[in-house]
């Protein structure tokens, strides 16, 4: 257990480190409960930590500081102008940088980092990052911006290799900066990105391994080299960087449970730095007062109180984006996947008015079962594009209808009788069926595009490209469908999607997101309690009438 530190009155010029631990522990400066422990385990060491042979490098701890002085913001408001460290980033890089142990080395070897997104964690990563490579004195330094995938470490690096090119011209000169690797020839260090899908890591000796997105990661194997790699090192350092993860993210919820018992005592590790930045209650997430303990100084800084209060708006309405708002924004573990809509959502719909003869539509294609539901979704934008009429063609085999309503409960032969379902003769779906009637449907209306899974309907996606009909393949991946996630969401909420197929509605109540590292959301048909598929094609058919919008040039981005 932790013990209170014993608090006095600020000196004159005091270290700006240790001052704002003290400003956090007098609740001058509101943080949440992690953070606050992290400023008293801060003043107790000052107090104490010479019995274990720590002391504080104010130097040290100044030089690191003062590196990121030299560089510059990449995005945003503040680009191209010096990076200015919050106080809390100067609490945070001081510490990591400035204890030293007996032997003159850095106390730390592990800084967990753990805050809400906007945080401008990936900016400090990257300095961090460079300045172990370049000018920590290290000679042959090897440091590694490392993910899950090498794309998503690629980014920390990415930013880190902005920062070197646009440095002032005496950093700038010492290095020799590549497409895919930075170095500086005279001292032999280097500095690049790596993944844990990527063989990569024999013989790495690592100085410095920035570690992003911890939540995201998956392999134990591939987290157990880094850790081990750097031994013949005299003070490696691991830079961990996440935002809050889920209940199934294991590696991750093995760290950061290290990490609060560092924290609360019940550990005793000096190798170890942390820093957990969230919300203290989970219950009041509605309460801005929540908001601010979670970005510790950075509300109004890097993330407003208005960009917070927008994303609260619509997460009010949507299990899903209720629960990336709680995580993502407020720092708080939740479930793996979250609902997608309620059904106040979606019976927000205006009434259906049907289509005319000769519309407009995209179609989109679900073909992933054949013993199960296949879905056709025709949809046809309003004049203005901002909603339309969705036709769903949904499609069973016959032979099984009955042991399914028994087992699941669902009404399939009801839907069936009503039309809503069409049911196709055999055990397994008939294509052919299917095919005709897209067919059928192609004479009246006109066909702008067709969206499908490439995994899926191979023959049927031949046969149409064969007869001119546009076939586009889309990958059911969070960085296609992301937006279009969104679009559907955004349509829905204004009442600007008509559907009367109680099936589309049954389906959407099935429905879950999942969200990847980067916050990205798709559907996930695995974790979704019942049937989807009419949702995804329908998400296909949205996809492409948004690569068709006019004057709406940035959502080629999605389609490239």
């Amino acid at each position: 257990m932790t013990t209170p530190t014993r608090q006095r009155r600020a000196p004159r010029n005091e270290h700006p480190v240790h001052r704002w631990a003290r400003d956090v522990v007098s609740g001058k400066f509101k943080t949440n409960k992690m953070v606050r422990m992290a400023c008293e385990r801060h003043l107790r060491d000052l107090e104490h930590g010479a019995e274990r042979g720590l002391w504080f490098d104010e130097a040290a701890a100044n030089r690191v500081v003062e590196f990121f002085g030299f560089l510059k913001q990449r995005k945003g408001r503040w680009a191209q102008q010096p990076i200015a460290l919050s106080e809390s980033q100067v609490f945070r890089i001081g510490s990591v940088f400035g204890w030293k142990r007996a032997d003159g080395t850095r106390r730390f070897r592990v800084a967990y980092n753990e805050f809400p997104r906007k945080y401008g964690k990936t900016t400090e990563a990257a300095g961090v990052c460079n300045y172990l490579a370049f000018f920590d004195g290290e000679p042959g330094a090897e440091v590694y911006a490392t993910a899950t995938k090498k794309d998503q470490a690629r980014i920390c690096w990415s930013e880190a290799k902005w920062q070197m090119s646009n440095a002032p011209t005496q950093i700038k000169r010492l290095l020799d900066i590549r497409v895919a690797n930075m170095n500086r020839p005279d001292n032999a260090s280097k500095f690049e990105a790596i993944g844990a899908d990527e063989d990569s890591t024999d013989g790495l000796n690592p100085h410095g391994i920035g570690l992003d997105e911890i939540h995201a990661w998956k392999s134990e194997e591939f987290l157990g080299k880094l850790e081990t790699a750097g031994g013949a090192r005299t003070q490696p350092l691991r830079w961990m960087i996440t935002t809050a993860g889920t209940q199934t993210s294991t590696l991750y919820l093995r760290e950061r449970a290290y990490a609060e018992s560092v924290l609360k005592g019940a550990y005793d590790d000096d190798s170890w730095f942390v820093f957990i930045s969230c919300a203290d209650d989970a219950e009041k997430w509605e309460d801005e007062e929540q908001w601010e303990l979670a970005y510790a100084g950075h509300l109004g800084r890097t993330v407003t109180i208005d960009f917070l209060r927008d994303e609260y708006k619509r997460a009010a309405v949507s299990p899903a984006k209720q629960s990336m708002f709680k995580r993502m924004y407020l720092g708080l573990i939740t479930s793996s996947a979250d609902a997608w809509l309620t059904p106040a959502t979606w019976d927000a719909q205006a009434e259906s008015i049907g289509v005319e003869t000769g519309a407009r539509a995209t179609v989109g294609v679900d073909l992933a079962s054949i013993r199960d539901i296949a879905a056709v979704i025709w949809w046809f934008p309003d004049e203005d594009g901002d909603g339309g009429e969705l036709v769903a063609k949904l499609y069973m085999p016959k032979a099984n209808v009955q042991k399914r309503v028994e087992e699941d409960g669902v009404p399939y032969d009801a839907w069936a009788e009503a039309g809503w379902i069409v049911l196709t003769d055999g055990q397994t779906i008939d294509y052919d069926e299917i095919e005709a009637d897209f067919r059928e449907m192609a004479e009246e209306y006109q066909v702008a595009s067709v969206g499908i899974d490439p995994w899926q309907g191979v023959q049927f996606r031949a046969h149409l490209e064969r007869d001119g009909f546009t076939v586009v393949k889309i990958p059911q991946n969070a960085i296609r469908l992301d937006a279009v996630v969104a679009e559907a969401e955004r349509l829905l909420e204004i009442g600007r999607v008509r559907c009367a197929n109680p099936v589309m509605r049954w389906m959407a109540m099935n429905a879950v997101t999942v969200t990847d590292s980067a916050g990205k959301r798709k559907l996930d048909k695995e974790k979704s309690a019942e049937k989807i598929d009419g949702i995804a094609a329908w998400l296909n058919a949205l996809h492409e009438a948004m690569a068709m919008a006019p004057n709406e040039e940035e959502t080629s981005v999605f389609f490239a």
